[in-house]
């Protein structure tokens, strides 16, 4: 229901935006981000950063104007998890705990709360932004030789910065909803036996990001097509 909601919302967003926006100066950015992982799931059900891991991701943007952008992002991230932090007691009084790598691949669509860039005064550009995304993936995890590869969804927000015409930094907390529920190990699936809800039944993968991008291929500014 929630996800729903947020789907509408930044569906009218984007109409809203595509009325309102000017070209962007610059089609394409890449670049790489570093930062902080978390998880929650069966060995993890409240703050996802309780046992951090690093997290770091290779990132290309096309930026459609200066509001809207489509991400393509491949990132790697360390999660780990010991059901000794969590209050309910495990059938038999059974404690597990793990530690693996979680490999995600998704697209996102970006949205800028302001028209984002620098010079051209005339549009009111700002060098600073605010923004959210969502998206659709996959994540490849799993641990003790069990790989499992699931359909996700990752969403977030984060702020962007102009460092200079071509060069951007930018910081992100974002969320990767995972429909598999062996993310972080199959020992953890379903320790209850019990199905339950959307919310509950899958693994999160969350991260703390901050990114690097260049961007390049300007678009003609004297003539009357848009690339």
């Amino acid at each position: 229901m929630i996800l729903r909601k947020l789907i509408i919302i930044m569906t009218a967003a984007v109409s809203l935006m595509s009325a309102r926006a000017q070209e962007a100066r610059y089609k394409w950015d890449v670049g790489v981000a570093a930062g902080m992982s978390g998880y929650i799931g069966d060995a993890n059900s409240g703050f996802p950063f309780r046992h951090p891991g690093a997290a770091a991701a290779l990132l290309g943007r096309y930026n459609f104007n200066t509001r809207i952008a489509l991400r393509a992002q491949l990132g790697m991230q360390s999660i780990s998890g010991n059901t000794a932090d969590i209050d309910n007691v495990l059938p038999g009084g059974m404690q597990y705990d793990f530690k693996t790598s979680v490999i995600d691949f998704g697209v996102r669509g970006e949205f800028n709360f302001f028209p984002y860039g620098i010079g051209e005064t005339y549009k009111r550009l700002r060098r600073c932004t605010p923004y959210a995304s969502l998206g659709i993936g996959m994540a490849v995890g799993g641990s003790k030789g069990d790989r499992t590869v699931a359909f996700a969804i990752p969403m977030g927000v984060g702020v962007k910065y102009k460092l200079s015409e071509r060069v951007n930094l930018g910081a992100e907390w974002s969320f990767i909803k995972t429909f598999s529920d062996r993310i972080d190990s199959k020992e953890l699936s379903d320790l209850y036996q019990i199905k339950s809800s959307f919310i509950k039944n899958n693994d999160w993968l969350s991260t703390l990001a901050v990114s690097v991008t260049y961007e390049f291929g300007e678009r003609c500014v004297v003539c009357n097509r848009k690339d």
